[in-house]
């Protein structure tokens, strides 16, 4: 595919299926014509209020598609040159997309070849976690000469992120000496504030900037998200190129012809029908983690106490993501027959990089021998058709993102739709999606506990909880 071109694009562009989600086929259920007409004009309402914010620059991540790559193209040849280790450093948003992009457009298993195997990129380790065991156990692994570690955290005072930089600093201090530190890290912070930015200039470490009034979750179209992807071998302009074209088809003032309006107004009254469950069912494994990536989004974007009139509102589905087909033998069993709350959207790939064909071999055995001469490509596609239909037939709704096949374009897509359904899904609920007030006293509990100065207060507070009776057995 030369995705330069028009006709190539047109046919690598992603589509909305969502009859399964209509009362016309799966009855009381569904969604039906007259509900999503009444909410026509407010969804109109949203898209011009994210179209004024997105002129004034108040939504950067909207613009995202259309930067210059250069500097980070430059930047990902140069560590691949020489490194033969790339360790993001970074949790939530700084991680999650920089995953979803590696799974999804890498070998499966990229870090078992050989360097030569790898188009002689790095091998790619991504540690969202403070687990001391899985991190300890990494480190111990590593050759310091070949190894650089990006550290993503755009306030640059994330605990879990910069703990694990203070960890490696000493540990790459210790074995090359600080004269050779240079070279082994880059960072990805804001452009002006924050402490990981303090620590670039006096270190004066290589560093790329997330854009002011890009968040966290809203970032894998920046260097958070690129500079990875680059690194392993990743063609970033074909990504943000699927992801401009998706711009143009969200740009869309009629919601009928908008695939972000149409998934969030769907997703939004399923909701108010009380379907307040949204499970994301890839069939397909490079695209398990965009799911993981869409609980975040979902989740941190819409799960919120008050909305934009300081009413308590307490907002949001709960996203679950699940794995086809291997799911369909741990939780289908509750979809079909258990509670009636939720909706599911499938991610569907029509064409996969391997058919691997069945074997017609067992010919005497009918429970088996009806799979020789198809392939493993047509029994994944079955299998999700099934499950859309057995669903339908129960009453559940469900939506299925169809994607030609999974390549930087399409991904590019599909990452930018739900980005936009997202915002939109925000409007609708009367929220602010761009925000997450939940997340921060977590935060600062933890810095209570940790004795950082000025959170004496939380930690008188903590002491308190720790004098009530425990109950433990």
């Amino acid at each position: 595919m030369d995705w330069r071109d028009e006709s190539s694009r047109a046919g690598m562009r992603i589509t909305l299926d969502y009859n399964s989600i209509t009362s016309g086929f799966i009855g009381k259920n569904g969604i039906s014509k007259e509900e999503i007409d009444a909410l026509l004009p407010r969804a109109r309402e949203v898209h011009e209020s994210l179209a004024r914010g997105r002129n004034d620059e108040a939504h950067p991540f909207f613009n995202l598609p259309y930067q210059d790559t250069s500097l980070i193209k430059l930047l990902a040849d140069d560590i691949a040159k020489w490194a033969e280790n790339f360790v993001l450093l970074g949790i939530g948003g700084s991680a999650l997309g920089p995953i979803a992009l590696h799974t999804a457009l890498r070998h499966p298993y990229h870090n078992l070849l050989s360097r030569r195997g790898r188009g002689k990129r790095p091998r790619m380790f991504f540690m969202d976690n403070v687990d001391p065991d899985a991190f300890g156990s990494l480190l111990a692994e590593l050759n310091p000469e070949k190894t650089i570690f990006c550290v993503v955290t755009k306030s640059g005072g994330t605990a879990e992120t910069m703990a694990q930089f203070m960890v490696v600093r000493a540990l790459m201090q210790k074995a090359l000496g600080k004269r050779k530190l240079k070279k082994h890290f880059v960072c990805i912070t804001d452009p002006e504030k924050g402490n990981l930015r303090k620590i670039v200039q006096s270190e004066r470490f290589t560093s790329l900037e997330v854009p002011p009034g890009v968040g966290g979750r809203f970032s894998v179209f920046t260097p958070v998200g690129l500079l990875p992807a680059a690194v392993s071998g990743i063609d970033i302009d074909e990504l943000l190129a699927g992801a401009a074209d998706m711009d143009k088809r969200t740009s869309e003032q009629n919601s009928l012809e908008n695939p972000a309006h149409m998934t969030a107004m769907l997703q939004y009254l399923a909701d108010k029908k009380g379907r307040h469950i949204s499970v994301m069912m890839p069939y397909s494994s490079a695209l398990r983690d965009i799911a993981d990536w869409y609980r975040q989004i979902w989740a941190e974007s819409l799960g919120k106490k008050l909305d934009l009139k300081g009413n308590i509102v307490h907002t949001g589905q709960t996203p679950v993501k699940a794995l086809g087909t291997t799911d369909q033998h741990s939780q289908v069993q509750l979809y079909m027959e258990g509670p009636n709350d939720k909706t599911f959207i499938f991610l569907r790939v029509e064409s996969f990089q391997r058919e691997l064909p069945i074997p017609k071999i067992y010919k005497d055995i009918d429970g088996i021998a009806y799979l020789g001469g198809h392939t493993m490509a047509e029994l994944i596609n079955a299998e999700q058709a099934a499950t859309e239909a057995a669903l339908a037939g129960a009453g559940r709704p469900s939506m299925t993102i169809r994607i030609p096949e999974v390549r930087p374009f399409t991904v590019g897509q599909v990452l930018y739709l739900l980005e936009v359904t997202t915002a939109i899904a925000g409007g609708l609920y009367g929220i602010d999606p761009f925000d997450q007030p939940g997340v921060e006293e977590g935060k600062l509990l933890t810095y209570a506990m940790m004795g950082r100065p000025g959170f004496e207060g939380k930690r008188a507070e903590l002491e308190k909880q720790k004098r009530r009776p425990e109950y433990v057995i």
